[in-house]
This record gives structure tokens, sequence and C-alpha cells, in this order.
């Protein structure tokens, strides 16, 4: 059994629970895992992301999404990740790319999942995998 937490620590967006919960088991299902383990995902502010980015990947700034895999090794068996997602970056952002701040927020969840089932981006052809995968699964 998966059991996905959903914790909103901002005020400023509406969280679609239904929809992030859906989305997380498509991708899960898709990349071939087993919906077994607990995911953790939070909601928070420009504010908490930094300090947490800080702390934890000695980067000083905002970022959309922070992804960790808490699993001590790879397998599709069992997951266990705490995602973290800036609702401040999604307005921002969703006002760049003239979309809506809900889409941006799907796309982060998306981004972080991939991220913890094993996906990167630091390269141009990983960044482009993960920019296939996350139209592949969200809903536009």
């Amino acid at each position: 059994m998966l059991n996905i937490t959903i914790n909103n620590l901002q005020n400023r967006l509406p969280i679609p629970k239904i929809r992030v919960k859906k989305l997380i088991l498509k991708i899960i299902k898709g990349e071939g895992f087993k919906e077994n383990g607990f995911i953790n995902i939070c909601f928070t502010d420009n504010i908490l992301i930094k300090k947490l980015n800080l702390r934890f990947l000695k980067a000083n700034s905002a970022t959309d999404v922070l992804a960790f895999n808490l699993n001590n090794k790879k397998t599709k068996s069992s997951l266990l990740a705490d995602i973290v997602i800036s609702t401040d970056t999604a307005i921002t952002n969703a006002r760049s790319f003239k979309t809506t701040a809900g889409d941006e927020l799907l796309l982060y969840v998306a981004h972080g999942i991939l991220h913890v089932l094993g996906f990167a981006d630091h390269t141009k052809t990983e960044m482009q995998l993960m920019r296939k995968k996350e139209k592949e699964y969200v809903d536009r």
C-alpha cells in the first residue's frame, strides 16, 4: 500500500489533493514501481523552501521543487520520499509561461516524483527526458 501525505503550509494557492494523488499513482504505475511505501509532499512558500535548499543542498536560493529519496538503495518495490514544492514559484512561473499556477503545481509534483524514481536533470539529455516524462504524465 502506498501512503501519500499532503501537507499544505501556505495559503496562496488551493491544493488539488485528489489530482495530486492521482498523478503520483499514474507516474508510479507508468514507471513500473509498486504502489508500496510512503510519500510526503509539502506545499510551502519561497521562504521555507529557500531555507531547506540551503540546509540540504547548500544553495542559498528558492527553488520550485526539492525531492528526497529516503530509501537506502534503489528499489522498485518500496518508496520512501519527501517532496517540497513552492507555491510562490508556481505563481511566478505561471505568469512567465502563461499557464496556471495549478498546472505549474502538477508539473512540480511530476518533477519531484520523477526525481524520487531516479530521473535526473543535470545534463541536456537528462533534462529533455525529464520534460518529456512530465508532459506525458501531466494532463493539461
